[in-house]
């Protein structure tokens, strides 16, 4: 049977307006191939043959939408099928799982996430490039869009590249159900085994639940990122991702988990944004360019950080780099013709995570400062993806990770190449506050101390501004301000 692909791919049909994003011979080719090789509809019987019972069904039924008019040449083939199965549909993003969930029906989602679990794992452990997700949920009509991140919410949410409001009202609609289906299944009397692990996912999501409240005066939080599979995964944005100026990742080392530190990496997240926004207002009087500007901070815990069995692996850091490089590329795509500035504050463990994915490529930034680091596998700064050499090494006295170089080279080391960001006890130059010191491996994130003051700076592209713990901080003004 030969059939009509140019009908599938128009604006009216199942595929809306991907044909346009990916190429409407590719796409055909595709399906030409597929249907001329298998007979879905004998081998893959499925709730969803609904969907497709009519797409193929000859000229004149009345109901499909594929004939046996004389199509051109590069896009028909021969089939014995009558029906296309989801399960079979060609790759229209780079990425099976979500092409299948852009063409099921409304109440066909739903259905196939739950009867997919493999899959949907499968794809938020290694989805596709946020640029080509951008794509793809561009193409989406505004009706598919809605029903994907209603009935597909776990997916929506934790896809780089999605914008953050809808990643916000989906992984909130994720979490919502997910508390609901625990406490319904531990109230239903389950084994002792299996109570207390239920006991122990719903303690994670309820940490998080908590960390969603929002104090009054106090910016608002955005959910971005909750895979609530496992110890769960999440990350959550104090602040508008979507329009500050100046946005910081905040990415957590050994021993942080979601269910014991989400909480209080939020709180530093927020104390940091709340440094940054009182820079921006100082450093406005003296240079309007930066009146209205804003910013927002990350308090990212994208992947499992090690414990004391595995701290001495690096496993853990090349997944959490590839999770991290996806973070930011999402933003990168979700903000194109709007860019940020974009910068890591990178803790013990996550900075040699985030330098992993900076070495190989996988990412970009505006600026990195690495603190408690137990060592890199890049040589040097200069082999990081890192604009403008804006590279910071923050060392606290009596912390007992740094100078080990356990995973590499030493950052700290003035071979390294990086600059250095002051930790110590000071007096702001500008402010004339005094400043505490960062004390231990713990220290740095402290409210009121040096270090809080150069990560913010940091954040806000004021290296001149960031102190080193030499005399010249003396003589450090807002004239040097960029």
């Amino acid at each position: 049977m030969l059939f009509d692909v140019a009908a599938v791919l128009s604006p009216s049909g199942v595929f809306g307006g991907v044909a346009e994003a990916f190429g409407v011979h590719e796409i055909s080719r595709q399906i030409s191939a597929i249907v001329e090789t298998v007979d879905p509809s004998t081998q893959y019987p499925s709730v969803f043959g609904g969907l497709f019972g009519g797409l193929f069904s000859p000229v004149g039924s009345g109901a499909g939408i594929l004939s046996n008019a004389s199509p051109h040449p590069s896009d028909v083939t021969t089939a014995s099928s009558a029906r296309l199965d989801p399960f079979l549909i060609p790759h229209l993003s780079g990425n099976e799982t979500l092409d299948r969930l852009s063409v099921l029906s409304g109440s066909e989602v739903a259905p196939f996430v739950a009867g997919n679990r493999a899959e949907i794992h499968r794809l938020l452990l290694s989805p596709p490039r946020a640029s080509s997700v951008a794509t793809w949920w561009g193409s989406l009509p505004r009706s598919g869009q809605k029903t994907l991140a209603s009935s597909a919410s776990e997916v929506v949410g934790n896809l780089d590249g999605v914008p953050f409001a809808v990643r916000d009202k989906a992984n909130r609609l994720t979490l919502s159900r997910s508390v609901s289906q625990l406490e319904i299944s531990i109230e239903s009397g389950i084994g002792r085994a299996k109570l207390v692990e239920k006991r122990h996912h719903l303690d994670i999501l309820t940490q998080v639940t908590k960390t969603l409240e929002r104090e009054s005066g106090k910016p608002q939080r955005q959910l971005l990122t909750l895979d609530p599979s496992g110890e769960v995964r999440a990350a959550v944005v104090v602040g508008d991702l979507a329009t500050a100026d100046y946005v910081s990742y905040l990415v957590p080392g050994m021993f942080f988990t979601v269910q014991g530190q989400m909480y209080d990496w939020t709180v530093i997240a927020q104390d940091l944004q709340t440094e940054q926004a009182g820079w921006l207002k100082t450093l406005s009087s003296t240079d309007s360019g930066l009146s209205g500007k804003t910013a927002a901070t990350v308090a990212w815990i994208g992947y499992q950080t090690p414990g004391v069995l595995d701290v001495a692996s690096l496993d853990r850091a090349q997944i959490g780099a590839n999770f991290l490089g996806h973070a930011i590329q999402g933003i990168r795509a979700a903000r194109v013709g709007a860019q940020p500035f974009v910068s890591l504050v990178t803790h013990s463990y996550g900075s040699t995570a985030a330098m992993m994915e900076l070495a190989k490529g996988g990412m970009t930034v505006d600026a990195l400062a690495i603190i408690g680091s137990p060592g890199s596998a890049a040589q040097s700064a200069s082999a990081l993806g890192v604009k403008d050499g804006n590279v910071f090494v923050g060392e606290a006295a009596w912390d007992p990770i740094v100078n080990t170089a356990f995973y590499g080279s030493d950052p700290g080391s003035t071979t390294f190449g990086a600059h250095r960001m002051d930790v110590a006890a000071a007096t702001d130059p500008i402010t004339n506050k005094p400043l505490a010191a960062a004390v231990g491996h713990l220290g740095y994130f402290d409210s009121g101390t040096t270090a809080m003051r150069n990560l913010a700076l940091i954040g806000l592209d004021q290296s001149a501004l960031v102190s080193t713990g030499s005399p010249a901080d003396a003589t450090r003004t807002l004239a040097d301000a960029r």
